[in-house]
């Protein structure tokens, strides 16, 4: 079993010993995706990929707030904003702008990227160094600008 995936076991116990139903909702959840990527694939997790269902978890709630907020449904939002603070709190540290604008230069160079066409060796250099520590569409945004300029 993952490190990571065994520290979201291990809180789920805690918890339940501490009566915090909301929480313990919010880990059985992400446990339980886990567990239906493991299944449905056949594998073990490991951490990177344990990292990724998270973020994609995080994506998710922020753009459930998003639209609930649109909608006026500040209940829900609420819900989200909770279920969402339990997920970050499994994610590394986030990337500061400085830091992800010296792992996108960084990135740029290491690929002798020229222009937009180069996109995809960046992100792919990327990614794994900003997966599950920065927003996705954050560091495209980021990309698309140093490789126009």
């Amino acid at each position: 079993m993952s490190e990571l995936k065994q520290r979201i076991s291990d809180e789920m116990k805690a918890a339940m010993r501490a009566k915090q139903k909301a929480r313990l909702g919010t880990i059985r959840m992400v446990l339980a995706e886990l567990k239906r990527i493991e299944v449905d694939e056949r594998i073990e997790l490991d951490d990177t990929r344990v990292l990724a269902t998270l973020d994609k978890m995080q994506k998710q709630r922020r753009d459930s707030i998003a639209q609930f907020t649109t909608a006026g449904r500040d209940d829900l939002a609420d819900i989200e904003q909770e279920e969402l603070l339990v997920i970050q709190e499994f994610l590394p540290q986030p990337l500061t702008a400085e830091e992800l604008t010296v792992i996108v230069d960084t990135a740029i160079n290491d690929s002798g990227a020229q222009g937009m066409q180069d996109m995809g060796k960046v992100m792919g250099l990327v990614k794994p160094q900003a997966q599950g520590r920065a927003d996705m569409g954050a560091i495209s945004k980021l990309v698309k600008e140093r490789l126009n300029s």
